[in-house]
């Protein structure tokens, strides 16, 4: 049986999905903090839930208030990682990250020594960050 991760990078995707209060995702997220994982994510992930307000809202049916409220939790809830803190690992990551944006995930995980938790296929094409799905979390937990 495989052990759930003390500390996972959440990919900015993953969170969109927080914002549905009814998604699989959003619920997983819940169950890992309930299992003493610490959920962790550069902190400019913030800026992309926010460049992202108006498609979030509208995807997730939710209002303006609620998704101020989703966006504050997730503050509570994430430790955001400031780019400060990895970008000496930028390079390296570059080297193995599958997109030029997804470069700050990857050089987070090499400081942090954490896999990353991302639907994005192309991930899983590299060998040096262990990446999670959606459906090998829920398989975990289970």
């Amino acid at each position: 049986m495989s052990v759930l991760p003390s500390k996972l990078i959440v990919d900015a995707n993953i969170l969109f999905s927080f914002f549905k209060k009814d998604s699989t995702r959003r619920r997983l997220i819940e169950e890992l903090l309930n299992c003493g994982t610490e959920l962790v994510s550069p902190h400019f992930m913030l800026h992309e839930l926010r460049a992202n307000k108006d498609k979030i809202m509208q995807l997730s049916n939710i209002s303006f208030g609620e998704f101020e409220l989703t966006v504050r939790l997730i503050e509570e809830e994430i430790n955001l990682i400031s780019e400060d803190k990895f970008k000496i690992f930028l390079s390296d990551a570059s080297k193995f990250s599958p997109h030029s944006k997804d470069k700050p995930y990857f050089a987070l995980a090499l400081v942090i020594n954490s896999p990353i938790w991302s639907d994005e296929k192309a991930f899983k094409k590299q060998e040096r960050v262990k990446i999670f799905s959606t459906l090998e979390l829920s398989k975990l937990i289970e």
